[in-house]
């Protein structure tokens, strides 16, 4: 056999192992994609709604976002890099769901403010409980409602850039369109504070984070926010329904997802002032999700 005739046939062999490989990776990422599944234009994104599996202590972990493995990426020392490269110490990009205050402690966030009838009322609800959250605002609503802003920062809760458009579709769109969402957010919330305030998270709209946008918001200070209980709130399902929700799932860990925008949200309101009293009874004391730490353990 010629030597032409030998390398002809290695090339074919080479091709087809080629072809071979790209549908076994085509086959897996069908396969990644067909675990997301619609939940009323809410997407419930992979590893943002961790499950921890700690049988009631909820003490949570922090994972990577959609398509991009259940580790946390690259989220294992204690820095991100920005779009541009500049290293950004202390913040992980890692996705957080665990509590700052360990243990069984439980992380109230709240979502799609601020409302002028809604975040009044919210606040109130948690001023009565001595309770502590974390809300995700939204950019022009910030802007918009300074006032409220202002007094989400004196009762001493902490803020979370929700984008400027809550688009729930995030992760499909460029990178450079991602980074001004975030980043133009952000500075309407901080603007809106006043008196040096900080946004500290970012949660991305229905959880669509990217390894991108979770690296811009990192080197921007903010630490990427997930949840492991949704209580559907923002359908209005009936308060017995929300209530049940977070004593059902609680053992998934401890961030729980609120909304005090996006509609009438007098559910949530009875719902929270039920949940903070179950709570108390319990025992369980609330606090912030982490920001610095990689994961709980």
């Amino acid at each position: 056999m010629g030597f032409t005739t030998r390398a002809n046939r290695q090339g074919i062999r080479a091709g087809a192992a080629v072809v071979a490989a790209a549908a076994a990776v085509a086959g897996t990422v069908w396969g990644v994609a067909a675990l997301v599944e619609p939940g009323q234009g809410r997407q419930a994104q992979e590893n943002v709604a961790r499950q921890t599996g700690t049988g009631g202590e909820g003490t949570g972990t922090d994972d990577g976002a959609k398509g991009d493995g259940a580790t946390g990426g690259g989220a294992t020392g204690g820095s991100a890099q920005g779009a541009g490269g500049a290293p950004q110490s202390g913040i992980p990009d890692g996705i957080a769901h665990a509590s700052e205050s360990g243990g069984n402690a439980v992380n109230v966030t709240i979502d799609d403010g601020p409302d002028p009838q809604w975040t009044p009322k919210v606040l109130a609800v948690l001023k009565k409980y001595d309770v502590k959250a974390t809300f995700c605002m939204i950019g022009p609503q910030a802007k918009a409602h300074p006032d409220l802003v202002k007094r989400v920062v004196a009762g001493g809760h902490r803020l979370c850039d929700h984008t400027v458009d809550h688009n729930t579709a995030m992760d499909k769109k460029p990178l450079a369109y991602q980074e001004k969402q975030i980043l133009d957010a952000k500075k309407m919330i901080e603007d809106a504070a006043g008196g040096g305030a900080k946004v500290e998270y970012y949660r991305a709209p229905g959880g669509a984070f990217t390894p991108e946008s979770r690296r811009i918001a990192a080197a921007n200070g903010m630490r990427p926010l997930g949840w492991n209980v949704d209580t559907k709130d923002f359908g209005k399902p009936g308060v017995a329904v929300i209530v049940n929700a977070v004593k059902n799932e609680i053992g998934n860990g401890p961030t729980v997802l609120f909304h005090d925008g996006g509609g009438n949200r007098a559910q949530t309101v009875e719902a929270l002032d039920q949940v903070l009293a179950w709570l108390k009874d319990r025992g369980r004391p609330t606090g912030f999700p982490v920001r610095t730490a990689p994961d709980a353990s």
